[in-house]
């Protein structure tokens, strides 16, 4: 099936959504298909989740997902989602902002903050707002105390298609008490077949001279570690698995050292179709997760059984834990002002 004939003709863009499934505290779920430069999207307001991805001239989804709305709530491994209000890790659980100490929600391991914890943004329904034929805004509102959180928080995340294949996506946020934010987005990419095989021969390269290591939960030591002379050092193109690698990848690649301009983080192509995928992100980190868990046991986008390493993230954020590490970039939101975050994933054609 053509990437053109992967859309229905139930929806013309641009004119709202369709009905996609109910959420289990009953909200209506909506998916929202856009078109242009190349590229076709669909939006579910559930997580703001960037279900399906196409390129034309390439057949197979970019993207790995679900067809089925109770799979995501059953069996997605944050597919696409908008995670937040912080991406990530928090060791405990536990941060302090002005010398009041929160307790966030442990969602886990029962231990630490996982992308903001249980009932984060990821796994909430959004409402939908203003569209177009190439673009889609969702809004959230975060209450006060929501997962542990400080400060009601009023973001919008809007999805924009423009001409060179690039997928954009704007995250801007409020808050009327100082509080943390670090939204991220968390799509499993397969530059090749969609998922029905793994990823590993992909080519990558990451503009990161270092990297986080992390304990045996995951959760980073507070050592930034140069990535030179191991097997974290991507600063020349490489395959994701080379011959003795044993390396599960799911760890943060430190760009800079604080949110600035637009920049290049990381430059991916497929093992035989030959697409390629830039990622730009005005974020200080981005956490490359090569997708070693994200075997399921129901099918995927086309009814791909997807196994491990069917798909890989390259996820634009703040470093996880920084509210503990104080000489990390932070995330700190004030009343007054606007978080402004954007990611680009920029496609062609080998």
């Amino acid at each position: 099936m053509s990437a053109s004939a992967a859309w229905g003709s139930e929806l013309k863009m641009g004119e709202g959504g369709e009905a996609f499934g109910i959420a289990s505290d009953g909200a209506a779920v909506q998916r929202i298909r856009i078109r242009g430069g190349g590229l076709s999207a669909a939006i579910l307001t559930y997580g703001a989740v960037l279900q399906d991805l196409r390129l034309e001239g390439h057949d197979a989804p970019l993207v790995l997902g679900f067809e089925r709305f109770e799979d995501y709530l059953a069996h997605s491994p944050y597919f696409g989602a908008v995670v937040g209000r912080y991406a990530n890790r928090i060791r405990g659980g536990r941060f302090t902002i002005d010398g009041m100490r929160y307790q966030a929600d442990t969602n886990f391991l029962g231990k630490h903050l996982l992308h903001g914890g249980s009932a984060g943004s990821g796994k909430r329904v959004w409402r939908l707002g203003e569209q177009g034929a190439d673009f889609v805004t969702l809004h959230l509102t975060d209450v006060d105390g929501w997962m542990g959180f400080p400060g009601t928080l009023e973001v919008s995340a809007t999805y924009r298609l423009k001409a060179g294949g690039i997928l954009q996506l704007d995250l801007e946020a409020t808050t009327d008490k100082p509080t943390l934010c670090n939204f991220s987005h968390h799509s499993y990419f397969n530059l090749d077949d969609g998922g029905s095989g793994n990823v590993l021969g992909h080519r990558l390269m990451l503009n990161a001279g270092a990297y986080l290591p992390v304990d045996d939960e995951l959760i980073p030591t507070g050592v930034v570690q140069p990535v030179d002379g191991t097997p974290f050092d991507f600063k020349q193109a490489r395959p994701i698995r080379r011959p003795g690698d044993t390396v599960d990848y799911d760890h943060n690649f430190c760009l800079t050292s604080a949110r600035g301009p637009l920049r290049q983080a990381a430059w991916a192509q497929a093992e035989r179709s030959g697409v390629e995928m830039e990622c730009w992100t005005t974020e200080p980190g981005v956490q490359f997760y090569a997708g070693h868990k994200v075997a399921r046991e129901v099918p995927g986008l086309g009814r791909r059984m997807y196994k491990a390493n069917a798909g890989f993230c390259l996820e634009g954020q703040v470093w996880p834990d920084a509210p503990n590490r104080p000489y990390f970039p932070q995330a700190i939101l004030l009343p007054g002002e606007k978080s402004l975050q954007m990611t680009q994933y920029r496609f062609r054609l080998g």
